[in-house]
């Protein structure tokens, strides 16, 4: 069975899209640690991240790095946290969370944001691309 993002991949639920090119995915998390917060994800489903090939971890990892920057530029934040945690979805996936205390990163803490804003949030982040 599929799991939710590579439905996500193949079109069948709506994301707010960031980035995208024909191996990876970038999108906002619908259930935010903080504004911004965005997951790259191979389009290939992949359950566990060291299971991928080198070349293809390295080049998710080059992927988010220029989200990461993208991110930066349009989130008011004193740095882009990353995680890899993979437990509640079983597909690859980079967490890129903007940080101005370390609360942000504990999973625990989520902020609420409007379609409008979602939309508006991800148009932004592809702008500084």
């Amino acid at each position: 069975m599929s799991s939710i993002f590579t439905k996500i991949v193949n079109g069948e639920i709506p994301a707010y899209k960031v980035a995208e090119d024909d191996k990876f995915l970038a999108f906002l998390d619908v259930n935010p640690n903080a504004k911004g917060h965005t997951l790259c994800i191979p389009k290939q489903e992949i359950n566990k991240i060291f299971d991928m090939e080198e070349d293809h971890y390295l080049e998710l990892m080059k992927f988010s790095r220029k989200v990461a920057k993208a991110l930066e530029k349009t989130v008011a934040c004193k740095r882009v946290g990353v995680a890899v945690v993979g437990l509640e979805v079983p597909h690859v996936h980079v967490h890129l969370i903007p940080l101005n205390e370390m609360d942000e990163m504990r999973f625990i803490n989520k902020v609420k944001l409007e379609k409008e804003e979602f939309e508006e949030l991800a148009n932004a982040i592809n702008a500084n691309l």
